[in-house]
């Protein structure tokens, strides 16, 4: 049996990184085999731990290093951005060309870019009294934000949503969706 491996990408707490690692804990199929992190005080180095995951901690320098990053990454199927704030070098993506995916806090093309990650991007949506806002999943090329929707899912907001309650319902989407979505992607490689 082929097993299709992943490697997460992540700088921040780690809540994505870790429902994807415990999804696919009990699948013969898939295995997440790493996680890089850029972040040296990331949660998400202690959720992977828990979990008996290697991690690669890097420098910020490192994340613009194609090759380094090709190393820590070979054999893998999947890479996946949960909550991976910086920018993929265009060699690095051309070498795993439709193998980097992003999940992103907003209905895409809208609130998008550089500079639009996490509560950025809430507080655009609150601001401008979005009647909806959801996550967009979608391939990784050299543009922030700009590569093909893989699939995106929707929330429903009222006029008395806050950061809070806007920050909820995009987690619960996001933990919902994301690992479905992966074994999704990973099934048509």
């Amino acid at each position: 049996m082929n097993v299709k491996r992943i490697v997460i990408f992540a700088s921040g707490g780690g809540s994505n990184a870790e429902k994807i690692m415990q999804h696919f804990a009990s699948t013969s199929t898939v295995e997440v085999v790493k996680v890089v992190c850029n972040n040296p005080k990331a949660g998400v180095i202690s959720k992977a731990q828990a979990l008996e995951m290697p991690v690669a901690v890097i420098s910020n320098s490192d994340a613009a290093n194609a090759n380094l990053l090709g190393e820590l990454c070979i054999g893998a199927d999947l890479i996946v951005l949960a909550g991976y704030l910086r920018k993929i070098p265009i060699d690095f993506i051309a070498k795993f060309n439709d193998k980097i995916i992003n999940l992103h806090p907003s209905l895409l093309p809208n609130y998008g870019g550089k500079g639009m990650y996490g509560e950025h991007v809430h507080k655009a949506v609150l601001q401008n009294k979005e009647p909806e806002t959801g996550i967009t999943i979608h391939y990784v090329n050299e543009n922030f934000d700009e590569g093909r929707i893989i699939a995106q899912f929707r929330t429903k907001l009222s006029d008395t949503e806050t950061l809070s309650s806007v920050q909820s319902k995009i987690q619960f989407l996001e933990h919902s969706y994301f690992p479905f979505v992966i074994e999704t992607v990973l099934k048509s490689k």
